[in-house]
């Protein structure tokens, strides 16, 4: 049977697949080596297929190196940061250049000149900082604030209204007493009070107010939170006790105030649980502090060591409730409060830290990115400052003596860092990856297939303990096989060597 497997003609040249007959896949390298290389009186009598494919992914790596052309090239624009991500699957490269209108190719030169070094903090003595928890609230101290109902930072939700479960109401819609007369929050000398009364409906329930407010916090980067703040819970007039919360969610809180959590005496609105908090402490408890006149009402309250390594946002959320259980209604009045609400972040570990500012950008790469380098000023070489100068260029560095930029690689960050004379212009990457980064690119190049084979047979029976005396001969094997690979895939032409010969003046006969 043809390998083309039926494809005709008319499908390969309208299809997305062209010129992949020149490759096979790794899947058929593994189906094939098992069918002919291992068995009775075969050359490995027994292999089980996980090992042939393990050889074969690091066969096909090992080749990926040396022997199979480097096809792998990306191209973006660079921006003012003169920064260039590395891609995914990047091992090395070959060459790096930036492409003109006429897109003509020149090539960047690596510097050993700069580089972009982790910059240690430092205090005034020159004695090393280690990492502290940074304060990531806003006006967490409620200074700046609008007036009334709101304050800078903070969002306030609606006022939600819940039924006690001594008089639930489970009709399908929710009568409610209007919002304003249930009560509101202000700020008040710095202190965020909530204000609080019942009403009844005219389904007899009692309703009153569920207030909250909440912050989101980017925690991108960051392993552990510190979370405080001085509260007060009070109870009104009439004795009904207040609770007031403050904790982390990795969910913003629901915005429909009519929202319900069944409770097992009745219902609840989601402001009135504390099963929002989803986050815990490092002893494991939920991530929330409580007031409550009944625990001692200690003003100023801490968690620390919450886990948010895998976490990019959450969301401070506090929350203010009275249970009103009577049928009476009560005016209402300012209850309970919170200020100097306090959310630390950082890494969980005592390590080094840089400077603000320098944490991917050291002052050494924003000093060298914000000049232009020397050998990068195009009038010295374009113009004619250094052709009459003969006899006096002795001790040139060539690699300073061109116009075309130059570049360096931060393995620390994973970026390509270029000299500020490109910012803006065409940048093109030619790169080596090890063809294992996805399925598609999982090929052997069929004028490499013999070496895959030889290569893989070479190293299941070097790790074998019974084919030891065949290791000398499948090594020469190997050998050859992966030069002569090499050799074709070099791509040498008669003709075009001969071309290139004639341009250096070589007599050629024919």
């Amino acid at each position: 049977m043809g390998l083309l497997d039926g494809t005709t003609q008319q499908q390969y040249y309208q299809g997305n697949d062209l010129g992949n007959y020149q490759f096979t896949s790794l899947e058929d390298i593994v189906n094939q080596f098992m069918v002919v290389y291992v068995g009775d009186n075969k050359v490995i009598p027994k292999a089980s297929r996980i090992d042939v494919a393990f050889h074969a992914q690091r066969a096909l790596q090992e080749l990926s190196f040396d022997t199979f052309k480097s096809i792998k090239s990306q191209q973006i624009d660079l921006p003012p940061t003169l920064v260039m991500p590395l891609p995914h699957d990047y091992v090395n490269y070959t060459r790096v250049m930036w492409a003109d209108s006429s897109g003509i190719k020149h090539p960047i030169y690596p510097t050993r000149d700069t580089q972009n070094p982790f910059q240690i903090k430092q205090e005034d003595d020159g004695q090393y900082e280690f990492n502290v928890l940074q304060e990531v609230v806003l006006n967490g101290d409620f200074t700046e604030n609008q007036g009334g109902y709101y304050t800078d930072n903070w969002m306030g939700l609606g006022y939600s209204t819940y039924s006690t479960s001594t008089f639930n109401y489970t009709g399908s819609s929710w009568p409610m007493i209007p919002y304003s007369t249930l009560g509101h929050h202000e700020v008040i000398g710095g202190v965020f009070t909530f204000r609080h009364r019942n009403g009844i409906d005219a389904n007899g329930a009692i309703n009153s107010t569920n207030s909250a407010i909440y912050q989101q916090i980017d925690v991108t980067d960051q392993e552990v939170i510190a979370l405080s703040a001085d509260g007060q819970a009070v109870n009104t007039a009439a004795g009904t006790a207040g609770v007031l919360r403050i904790g982390l969610s990795t969910s913003p809180p629901h915005h429909d105030s009519r929202r319900v959590i069944p409770t097992s005496g009745g219902s609840s609105t989601i402001y009135n649980t504390s099963s929002i908090f989803d986050l815990v402490d490092e002893n494991g408890n939920p991530s929330y502090l409580e007031w409550t006149v009944a625990s001692g009402n200690t003003l100023s309250r801490e968690l620390t060591g919450i886990d948010i390594s895998n976490i990019n946002t959450v969301y401070v959320i506090v929350t203010s409730k009275h249970e009103y259980t009577s049928t009476q209604e009560y005016t209402m009045e300012d209850t309970n409060n919170i200020t100097n609400i306090s959310m630390r972040s950082g890494t969980a570990n005592s390590i080094l830290i840089s400077p603000e500012g320098n944490s991917k950008n050291s002052s050494t790469w924003n000093n060298y990115k914000s000049l232009t380098p020397s050998e990068n000023n195009n009038d010295d070489y374009e113009d004619d400052t250094y052709w009459p100068a003969n006899g006096e260029r002795y001790g040139l560095d060539p690699s300073h003596a061109q116009i075309n930029g130059s570049f360096f690689i931060d393995q620390r960050l994973g970026r390509i860092h270029f000299s500020s004379n490109i910012s803006g212009k065409t940048v093109i990457l030619d790169y080596i990856s090890d063809s294992l980064g996805t399925d598609a690119e999982m090929k052997v190049h069929k004028l490499a297939e013999e070496a895959m084979y030889k290569s893989i047979a070479h190293a299941v029976l070097s790790t074998s303990a019974y084919g030891q005396a065949l290791v000398p001969r499948l090594t020469k094997e190997k050998f050859a096989a992966v030069r002569k690979a090499k050799l074709r895939l070099s791509n040498i032409k008669l003709e075009e060597l001969t071309q290139i010969l004639r341009g250096k003046s070589k007599q050629i006969k024919h």
